[in-house]
């Protein structure tokens, strides 16, 4: 895969299929994976959070999740074929664990939503085998959970919390965790169970799939997605402009 630099983050350049044979030869070779989703918002954010974006520089695969950012890397010149959205990611991985016997463990999300996706991937996946399952509200005792997690077995775990909490709580406990390979998948949990509806093919394809999700939360999604959007069209501006003014002021 391609890596790029995006805004400051790393990003690579490949597709749904690519990720997911490059995720299973390095599952199966029992090589320790840390995964991570970048879209507008994280990328806005990283900009002043430095632990975030150590967490995501310490990833060895960034995907790039949501149009908005996709549209910003061709724009910037980068040859970006396809978005690898992180709810889709979950679910080619899920079909992947239950082929090859991979256990999964998942964390986060209130006890009755994770206990649903529990229930539902074991449904949509005849053979997955759950490992463990955690609610995301551990923060008074992290190394119990990191412990029940390792003791479980499991080859990949999902971290359905809020960012920057899932990157910084994966990056700070990576080398304790046990599992081959650890992936950020934020709300994708709510999605899952039937919380959330997930956008249409033809609003994500659109590149509004944040505000279809602004109209199923308008109080707590307006104002982020307000904030965030700005951000990232200034920062695209900026970097735009700098790319056009460089390229033409270097000799012929």
């Amino acid at each position: 895969m391609k890596r790029i630099e995006l805004f400051g983050s790393p990003a690579d350049v490949a597709t749904m299929n690519e990720t997911v044979e490059w995720i299973a030869r390095r599952i199966e070779a029992r090589q320790f994976t840390q995964h991570v989703v970048v879209n507008v918002a994280k990328l806005v954010n990283a900009q002043t959070d430095g632990q975030l974006a150590e967490s995501v520089r310490a990833c060895d695969i960034v995907n790039i999740d949501g149009m908005g950012v996709v549209w910003a890397a061709r724009a910037l010149g980068f040859d970006v074929a396809e978005r690898v959205a992180g709810v889709d990611l979950f679910g080619s991985l899920l079909g992947l664990a239950a082929q090859r016997v991979f256990p999964v463990f998942l964390l986060g999300a209130k006890p009755e939503i994770v206990a649903e996706v529990a229930k539902r991937s074991a449904e949509s996946y005849p053979g997955l085998r759950i490992a463990g399952a955690h609610h995301g509200y551990f923060w008074d005792d992290e190394r119990a959970v990191v412990e029940q997690i390792r003791e479980s077995g499991a080859r990949l775990l999902f971290v359905a919390i809020t960012s920057p909490k899932k990157e910084n709580f994966i990056n700070r406990w990576r080398d304790e965790l046990g599992v081959d390979f650890v992936m950020g998948v934020g709300g994708t949990f709510d999605v899952v169970a039937g919380k959330v509806k997930r956008a249409p093919q033809w609003v994500q394809r659109a590149g509004m799939e944040w505000l279809f999700r602004v109209l199923q939360e308008p109080g707590r999604m307006w104002k982020r997605y307000l904030v965030t959007n700005s951000k990232f069209a200034g920062m695209l501006a900026k970097a735009w402009f700098q790319k056009q003014f460089f390229s033409s002021a270097r000799p012929s």
